[in-house]
């Protein structure tokens, strides 16, 4: 590296924050079943603890992604869950409700034709909003599951404009400093339409519902040949890119570590946010969330593997030589174009990682350091005690 990009990258590592979900300390699986891990996280408590050793470790997650009904005890002061977190060196971040596992949900949430049912949904929703205030989060971050499998089982207009109507009444809710963040996904848990299918939908519900709307882009949730930095560019340009969720997928969807599969495409996606910061003068403010679920890599080391990742795939993409670039798109040049590109992404960034921790006072490899230190031993036996005590049994299901 030339010391003028260290320094970019060192400069860009500083600021670059990620969001790790209190999902992914936990036991999760697919729909045909789970693989249970003795170190995954048992409660909230366990949860906020893994990620505060996530940020000790990396010192870059210094906020929690929560689940309403995961996360919070009807009835008790979320505050209480807020003071946890900070007992382990973290904060809560965005508020996820959940309409989506209840029996109530099979036929949609604020799809549902039912309008008892989607009134239920947006009571939690809103009742999510009540929680970021207690909790000073920014971000309530909405993901459903609302469509059909068959044609002609629901009028697609009618589920449209029901969500239009929710979305309107949820953004009337927000704090003056709040936003909802709406998630798209192409297929599942519907596999034939989908009420939030893709950014374009996203969008339409986003500018219907108001200014404090926006557009939360999932890595995986895309078909393969989608262009996912195209989409990123356009709702950057639009003012409507609201945060990205960062994993990899070799299909859709996959939940899997950050560039286990396509690194190239997340260095492209980081280098679009870094060229229209470049052109603007200013780096726009992206809440970077990790939406990652884990039966096989142990849960911790999974997540300080993406957030590793993430890290050098986000420093490389901040020493491409904008001026170079556009200088090459002026004249068409296509090939000199694409390898100012492959040359940032090719290069060896970890002196700037290393400045980066040394600076910060980490530990130069945190997996390493995570192992050494035994923290997934001594969790697994702590938490197999206690499920011992509580008489907490494991089956094969996914409930």
């Amino acid at each position: 590296m030339t010391p003028k990009s260290l320094r970019r990258a060192v400069e860009a590592l500083a600021s670059f924050k990620i969001e790790t979900p209190s999902w992914g300390y936990a036991d999760t699986g697919t729909r045909f079943g789970k693989f249970f891990q003795d170190a995954a996280a048992i409660d909230t408590n366990d949860k906020l603890a893994d990620a505060g050793q996530v940020h000790a470790l990396t010192g870059c997650c210094p906020t929690v992604a929560v689940h309403v009904l995961w996360d919070f005890v009807q009835g008790e002061d979320p505050k209480n869950t807020a003071k946890m977190a900070r007992k382990h060196g973290v904060k809560i971040g965005a508020v996820n409700p959940n309409v989506f596992q209840d029996q109530e949900y099979k036929w949609g949430s604020f799809a549902n034709n039912d309008p008892k049912i989607r009134e239920r949904a947006f009571e939690h929703c809103s009742y999510s909003v009540d929680i970021m205030k207690a909790v000073n989060s920014e971000y309530l971050s909405l993901w459903f599951g609302d469509g059909t499998n068959y044609p002609g089982q629901g009028s697609i207009r009618e589920r449209k404009a029901n969500f239009e109507q929710c979305f309107k009444a949820l953004h009337k809710k927000l704090g003056p400093k709040q936003y909802m963040l709406i998630e798209y996904k192409p297929f599942e848990p519907a596999f034939y339409q989908t009420d939030v299918a893709d950014w374009g939908m996203a969008y339409v519900y986003s500018k219907k519902a108001g200014p404090r709307s926006k557009i939360l882009v999932d890595i995986g949730h895309h078909y393969n040949a989608t262009n996912v930095e195209q989409i990123v560019a356009w709702l950057l340009d639009e003012d409507m890119f609201g945060g990205l969720h960062l994993n990899d997928r070799r299909y859709a969807d996959d939940d899997l570590t950050l560039g286990s599969i396509d690194p190239y495409q997340i260095f492209r996606v980081f280098h679009e946010i870094h060229f229209f910061a470049s052109d603007r003068g200013k780096m726009p403010k992206i809440p970077y969330m990790v939406d990652q679920c884990h039966n096989e890599k142990p849960k911790v080391e999974a997540m300080l593997q993406t957030v590793a990742m993430a890290q050098d795939l986000y420093a490389k993409a901040a020493i491409v030589d904008h001026d170079a670039l556009r200088r090459a798109q002026a004249k068409n040049n296509v090939i000199d174009a694409e390898l100012i590109l492959k040359k940032a992404f090719f290069t060896d960034v970890s002196p700037a990682i290393a400045a980066f921790r040394k600076q910060n006072k980490l530990p130069g490899d945190p997996l390493a350091e995570h192992r050494r230190q035994g923290y997934e031993k001594k969790a697994a036996a702590d938490r197999n005690r206690r499920r011992k005590d509580m008489g907490i049994t494991r089956g094969g299901s996914f409930a």
